[in-house]
């Protein structure tokens, strides 16, 4: 049972005290719509997050992750984020079986502004973590019927750097790359541009090995160039 309905009460009220309509039309608008906004932009959001840490402190374990769940059951798009940073304080803390709670997440009022972070910040550290998850895991979500799921598969690896594992990124890509889905090739397009940052040559040798459709090629030959 989620504990910490108070202390969420009382969040909730604090950022509701400080929304502002004016500016929450034109960053639902930029959304496309998919939430209503409070109106309170991400410097400001910050701010009023730390106030409310200061004053009500940071829950701890399973409660923690309870604040989270219930941020994400509330309308208004802004606590959505601040439920990522409530996330960001709870990361150390996770055990192995939190995935399940992180993929509920993902497919839960998705777009792409929770998913991109979910996918490259909590489940990319999560996998760093407990690597023994990652076949079960990512091989599930690059199957999946949920769209977000698979650009998740695709973004985890999203800071790893030297230690991608570039054969299951290579894989995933081609699983993915004839999908006519914008969020698919948006996303096969950054993992490629990211991963350039590290192994330009390969990157090139997989765009010009493979038909992309025309966005992925352009954001993963971007800075790098053909040859």
């Amino acid at each position: 049972m989620i504990a910490m309905t108070a202390y969420v009460d009382q969040l909730a009220e604090w950022f509701r005290k400080h929304g502002d309509k004016t500016k929450a039309i034109p960053m639902e608008n930029y959304m496309r719509n998919q939430y209503p906004f409070l109106g309170i932009k991400s410097p400001e959001r910050t701010a009023l997050t730390k106030t409310f840490w200061a004053e009500h402190g940071i829950p701890a374990g399973e409660e923690l992750l309870d604040v989270v769940r219930q941020l994400w059951l509330l309308p208004e798009r802004e606590f959505q984020n601040v439920g990522m940073a409530y996330l960001e304080k709870y990361a150390k803390k996770a055990k192995p079986a939190d995935i399940d709670a992180f993929e509920e997440l993902v497919t839960t009022k998705s777009w792409w502004d929770t998913v991109d972070y979910l996918a490259s910040h909590t489940m990319g550290d999560h996998l760093t973590k407990y690597p023994e998850l990652i076949p079960e895991y990512t091989e599930r979500w690059i199957r999946s019927d949920n769209m977000w799921l698979r650009r998740t598969a695709i973004l985890y690896q999203l800071r790893y750097k030297q230690r991608t594992d570039v054969e299951r990124l290579f894989e995933y890509l081609l699983l993915c790359k004839d999908e006519n889905e914008f969020f698919i090739r948006k996303a096969i397009g950054w993992a490629l541009r990211e991963y350039a940052k590290t192994d330009a040559e390969a990157v090139r040798r997989f765009v010009a090995g493979n038909r992309l459709s025309p966005l992925s090629e352009r954001e993963a030959l971007k800075g790098i160039g053909k040859s």
